[in-house]
């Protein structure tokens, strides 16, 4: 008597071409029922609908999260503002001049280190997440500790304040305050525990992190060249060409990740390819072709601004807030490509600014 053969058992899901009951072995008919069953499992388990369509199967449910938020007060980002600038002060109620001066050994550093982490990074996380809801009596201890803490030490002087290192000390805390701010709220607008009125908003509002992009086109602005009087040996195209090579490879590369790992994009934060890189880079290279003095771009920048803002009176802002988008870059970036309008306007008004506050200084001394 010929056996049958197992494969063609096993590739009939009903056994139709074996009859069971001529079989002698019993033991040899479930080895094979087992056989069509794991067969039968292991091949719907390569089938294609087993498999996600995206590395991101919740895309679409992380882009809801972030997205039609209506923000919160200004009031209240000043609040927030506040206890930072509050949390700043205190660090440096509790420092000595051997902390300061972290650089001469590794046991300063670490205590420098220890003082941020302590009276800055911490704190700051726990008013931006869990005590969000207590942001105003969060201001109000900090403050009245400060006072305090002045009064015990009689002799109140900051020594970044001091000297004719002043102000660069400032703008520097300025700088480190405002990257601190930025990496925590990017880092924490993915997660519950971040409030979703510190997000940004989708048309109209106010919140935290609307004011990223002005901070760091500000910062940029307070430390720029013009702003303070110096005059670059390079031609203007060859400054650009050096101050946005940085920014135009990370915003290469951040579009060529989001594309390749199909990772969730507001697009009506930026548009569908354009991302903040792309926006410093352009502000960077509008501005060295507009060489401004720094005593007439405080002018210049409030000009831009207010001009502006009557485009969008006028109807600018329906068409930028639509969401109908065409085929070409322009209308697929709408929101990145017209920021470069504004954002120069900014970065003029921050160079005028600090011109001016020194100019100020100086006649008061």
């Amino acid at each position: 008597m010929v056996k049958p053969n197992p494969f063609i058992i096993v590739e009939s899901t009903r056994f139709s071409a074996f009859d069971p009951f001529k079989v002698k072995n019993v033991v040899w008919l479930k080895a094979l029922i087992f056989c069509n069953k794991f067969t039968t499992a292991f091949s719907n388990s390569l089938s294609m609908d087993s498999f996600p369509k995206s590395l991101n199967p919740n895309k679409h449910l992380r882009e809801q999260f972030v997205s039609n938020l209506p923000g919160s007060s200004m009031l209240e980002v000043s609040a927030l503002l506040n206890n930072v600038a509050l949390l700043m002060l205190l660090r440096h109620t509790f420092c000595s001049q051997t902390v300061n001066d972290a650089c001469r050994s590794l046991k300063s550093y670490l205590a420098s280190v220890a003082l941020d982490y302590v009276f800055l990074v911490l704190p700051t996380l726990l008013i931006f997440t869990v005590l969000a809801e207590w942001v105003y009596i969060c201001m109000i201890g900090l403050l009245l500790l400060l006072v305090f803490f002045t009064a015990v030490k009689r002799t109140y002087s900051l020594p970044y304040m001091e000297g004719p290192n002043a102000s660069r000390a400032s703008i520097s805390s300025y700088r480190v305050v405002t990257m601190f701010i930025t990496c925590l709220c990017i880092l924490a607008v993915d997660f519950r525990i971040y409030p979703r009125d510190y997000a940004k908003t989708e048309t109209y509002g106010t919140s935290l992190m609307d004011l990223g992009v002005g901070s760091f086109v500000l910062m940029n602005a307070v430390t720029s060249r013009q702003a303070r009087n110096i005059k670059s040996s390079m031609s203007w195209w060859k400054a650009a060409f050096k101050s946005t090579t940085p920014l135009l490879l990370l915003g290469f590369a951040r579009l060529a990740s989001t594309l390749s790992l199909d990772y969730q994009v507001h697009v009506g934060e930026y548009g569908v390819n354009w991302n903040f890189f792309f926006t410093l880079a352009g502000v960077s290279i509008l501005t060295s072709i507009l060489n401004v003095p720094a005593e007439y771009s405080g002018i210049l920048g409030s000009v831009i601004l207010v001009g502006y803002q009557s485009w969008l009176t006028n109807g600018l802002n329906v068409y930028l807030l639509s969401n109908e988008r065409g085929t070409d870059v322009i209308s697929r970036n709408k929101e990145g490509i017209f920021s470069l309008f504004v954002q120069p306007g900014l970065c003029y008004l921050g160079g005028g600014s600090k011109s001016t506050a020194i100019s100020t200084a100086i006649a008061c001394r």
